[in-house]
């Protein structure tokens, strides 16, 4: 007879799952451990719960299956919940495992957390595994945490359960498959007619819903034929690749978005959520609509229609609708290569954050990037090019900090021959500077590059803003080349170009995790908020 545990990791792996992430406690986690390793799906020890989700999130972004993380009960379960929010707020399938008390040990109060309620707002759905129950919860929470609005959900297992014999058989596979999404408008289809026939130049608005092969392909495919531009959201760096002669620029409802948004008549979300863009009101007066595989929440932007259906059955009833549009791409290629030239600034005595970020760009050859967040995100979503889905990935939804290391571990476990790089300030490295070991440890071809100002220096800016003076922002001066090398990390420090681009050429065909201290000079970050966010 099988285990529960075994009932567990079986459907994981028919899901597709490849890694399991976590930090374990002394009960039910040892269980799955096992059960893993004797089905040959990995377990990665994390330095932090946080660490862990966030590493799965990348997985799960990346191959569209779920990412799986364990923590202990307890302070297991407090702690990943900011990585279970990230999952949360970015719409990525993450399943959360946490141990729990056996129902004999009712009346003991040491460690218990109500778990469920503790999670209830960052997950879609959460139920209690037992020996009658395993094989259809986990076929329930799979296709939770997959169809409809993708997101995390949360499994509980009793340190009791997950030993003992499962009442069910396991022999064979499920299908686990997300079901195409019914193809429903919300809006009179005339009106729809009309509006889109009107557009003469309609603007492509891609989002986070938008981010399979099938769907960048059939992006691509729409501007093409239809003469379209495309911006695209953080998360959906990629689907319209840089180089690409339709690639608009990034949309995050930004400053820097204004003078092409202004040159549309009509936008179409691709994709789009809401919860990609800045809390700014929605000031346009052009109509929109949307398409994607989950209706959203239109009450910050007032979509005159929604298509609900996969992006290219949806793309493809716009197509019939839509005349070729009168766009003139070579001045819109001129409007966004000078929306890259105001956030570049040439390197002095240290290194400007800009040129940090071509200079990584220019080395990684077109490897996976990881993008924390702080004041380098800005140059970094902007100057790096990306030619496929998933190239770059970040937290946009939850915009946490801490995220660029534990996803480039998620990410590197993935295609362990390719290099990914992980850039990151100060304050998001301290935040889960641990994971480094975990990078040692498996070692992966992760890069960290850390553009080292030692301050909070996106804070730093704001208190400018509001002519505040300067006050806990300062972190004091790291040496993480020290630190990393402690940490088994082979570490560079580049306090100029030439020290930089020697570093990264290093680093890129180094067989194991690199750190890159790059000193740089916190002073055009300032310039560079107001050129994409404005005052």
């Amino acid at each position: 007879m099988s285990s529960v545990a075994d009932v567990i990791v079986h459907r994981l792996r028919d899901a597709g799952t490849r890694t399991i992430f976590g930090m374990p406690g002394g009960g039910s986690n040892l269980d799955l451990i096992a059960a893993a390793g004797r089905a040959g799906l990995d377990f990665v020890l994390t330095a932090t719960e946080t660490g862990a989700a966030l590493a799965a999130v990348a997985q799960a972004e990346i191959s569209g299956v779920p990412g799986v993380c364990l923590t202990t009960l307890g302070p297991g379960v407090a702690s990943v919940v900011n990585g279970i929010a990230c999952a949360h707020l970015d719409r990525a399938p993450v399943l959360v495992l946490t141990d729990r008390h056996p129902a004999s040990a009712a009346g003991f109060e040491h460690q218990r957390l109500d778990h469920r309620a503790l999670l209830a707002p960052v997950t879609k759905w959460s139920a209690t595994l037992s020996g009658e129950n395993a094989d259809a919860v986990m076929h329930e929470a799979i296709y939770r945490a997959t169809s409809g609005q993708p997101g995390p959900v949360h499994i509980e297992l009793p340190s009791d359960i997950a030993g003992v014999g499962s009442r069910e058989s396991i022999v064979g596979s499920r299908d686990f498959r997300t079901p195409t999404p019914d193809h429903r408008l919300w809006m009179d289809y005339r009106l729809l007619a009309s509006a889109l026939s009107r557009a003469k130049h309609p603007l492509l608005l891609v989002g986070v819903a938008a981010r399979r092969e099938i769907d960048a392909a059939a992006v691509r495919r729409f501007c093409a034929s239809h003469n379209v531009p495309a911006m695209v959201t953080y998360k959906a760096k990629g689907v319209v690749a840089d180089s690409d002669p339709h690639f608009a620029g990034v949309f995050t409802n930004a400053a820097i978005d204004q003078e092409i948004l202004d040159q549309a008549d009509l936008y179409v979300g691709v994709g789009l959520d809401p919860v990609e863009l800045l809390p700014r009101p929605w000031t346009r007066g052009q109509p929109i609509i949307n398409c994607s595989p989950w209706r959203v929440d239109d009450r910050h932007i007032p979509f005159a229609a929604q298509i609900i259906a996969d992006v290219p059955e949806a793309l493809q009833t716009i197509a019939d609708l839509l005349s070729r549009a009168e766009w003139k791409l070579d001045a819109l290629g001129m409007a966004v290569a000078a929306q890259r030239q105001r956030l570049i600034c040439e390197s002095g005595a240290q290194l400007a954050p800009s040129r940090v970020v071509e200079l990584a760009a220019a080395a990684s050859a077109g490897a996976r990037v990881t993008v924390d967040a702080g004041a380098h995100m800005f140059p970094a979503t902007v100057l790096w090019p990306v030619a496929a889905p998933n190239g770059m990935l970040i937290s946009n939804g939850l915009s946490t900090m801490g995220f660029a290391l534990p996803a480039a571990i998620g990410a590197a476990l993935l295609e362990r021959d390719q290099p990914v790089v992980a850039l990151t300030g100060d304050g998001g490295l301290l935040i889960c500077a641990g994971e480094l070991l975990t990078a040692a440890r498996e070692r992966l071809r992760v890069v960290t590059v850390v553009l080292s100002d030692s301050s909070l220096s996106l804070i730093a800016v704001k208190q400018q803003q509001r002519q505040h003076a300067s006050a806990g922002v300062a972190l004091g001066d790291i040496a993480w080349c020290a630190l990393a090398e402690g940490l088994g990390v082979t570490a560079h420090l580049a306090a100029n170009e030439q020290q930089l681009t020697e570093a990264l050429e290093t680093a890129m065909k180094h067989c194991g995790p690199s750190l890159i201290d790059a000193r740089v000079d916190p002073s055009s970050y300032g310039d560079i908020l107001h050129h994409v966010r404005g005052a």
